[in-house]
């Protein structure tokens, strides 16, 4: 039987104790075929669109292995050609894909993306009934994550289906009894849940989590704050040793351990709004990994949004190692 805090909530370490040869993050959700117009306007003009993969998981998985870690993404796709193009794609970039699950049954997700103005970008979803809904906890490999160093969960996962839901909590169950610490990105989607029901089912999730990552819109729903500081040291409050708020131009703020740090945003021209704050939850956890202080976490992420905005796509603009390294030794910005 494991120990337990005294708020009933069991340690979760820093994973270094861990050893073995799996990828240092595993993160569970649902990847989807994303189709774009290839310019600026209503979608109803285009003569033709971009294909492509997107998904919040997903996309923290490449974003942490362009950084030089190891990641293993863990889902459903249809027997389709967009399931096919979702795992080529991630496996290309060198995630593990081994344990993802080919169901016949139902079809991979679409997502529809329109740059309506160079500064707005709507996106529509067709996922009901997808594969990726039907999720379940018998799909979560436990060996994979008890090997971890971290495991990454979203809040659109848990919004999908009951069986998403539970899948959710059952990969934490298994992180949380081998000591492996629990990053959670609340990522509300109002086309899945209303804000009433995300805050209900989130705060379970942030109160057993370790790393919480959450826009200033997302944090009111599970915990109360007048500003960015209030609202990190409310998610921390619930349990999270650090809570990060993310405040995309004005850049973040986070309480770690009881303490507050405010990271500015790198002035850059914004093209694709989208993954940013995937970009950055990559960024930060690939530091976490390597030891780095929290100073040094926040800034990587910082950097990475700020690459990922000036690059059409979800994931297409992820920095490597060295565009970090670029970044902070040179006084140029993002072109």
């Amino acid at each position: 039987m494991s120990a337990t805090s005294g708020d009933g909530r069991e340690p979760a370490g820093d994973g270094s104790h861990l050893a073995g040869d799996g990828p240092q993050l595993v993160t569970i959700g649902e990847s989807l075929a994303r189709l774009e117009g290839p310019a600026v306007g209503p979608l109803r003009h285009a003569r033709s669109l971009d294909l492509g993969v997107a998904g919040a998981e997903s996309n923290v998985a490449i974003g942490f292995r362009r950084l030089g870690g190891s990641a293993a993404w863990v889902g459903r796709v249809g027997e389709d050609e967009f399931g096919r193009l979702i795992q080529m794609t991630l496996a290309g970039q060198g995630v593990d894909v081994g344990h993802v699950v080919v169901d016949p049954a139902a079809p991979t997700a679409l997502l529809i993306k329109e740059r309506r103005t160079g500064r707005l970008t709507r996106v529509q979803y067709y996922r009901s009934g997808s594969a990726g809904s039907r999720l379940s906890p018998q799909d979560v490999p436990e060996d994979l994550i008890r090997r971890a160093r971290v495991l990454h969960v979203t809040g659109i996962t848990a919004a999908l289906s009951y069986g998403a839901h539970a899948a959710v909590h059952a990969a934490i169950d298994i992180a949380r009894a081998a000591g492996v610490p629990v990053s959670l990105d609340l990522n509300f989607r109002r086309a899945l849940w209303t804000p009433a029901e995300a805050g209900a089912r989130l705060k379970p999730l942030v109160m057993r989590s370790d790393v919480v990552f959450a826009t200033e819109v997302e944090a009111r729903l599970v915990t109360g704050g007048a500003d960015a500081s209030a609202l990190a040291a409310g998610l921390a409050a619930l349990g999270p040793r650090e809570a990060i708020v993310k405040r995309g131009a004005l850049g973040a703020v986070a309480c770690c351990d009881g303490d507050l740090y405010d990271e500015p945003a790198l002035p850059v021209e914004t093209l694709d709004p989208v993954g940013a704050g995937d970009a950055f939850a990559a960024a930060y956890l690939a530091e976490r990994v390597l030891g780095r202080r929290i100073t040094e976490r926040l800034a990587a992420g910082a950097c990475a949004g700020a690459y990922a905005v000036t690059v059409q796509g979800d994931w297409e603009g992820l920095p490597s190692r060295e565009d970090l390294i670029l970044m902070r030794t040179t006084d140029d910005v993002v072109r």
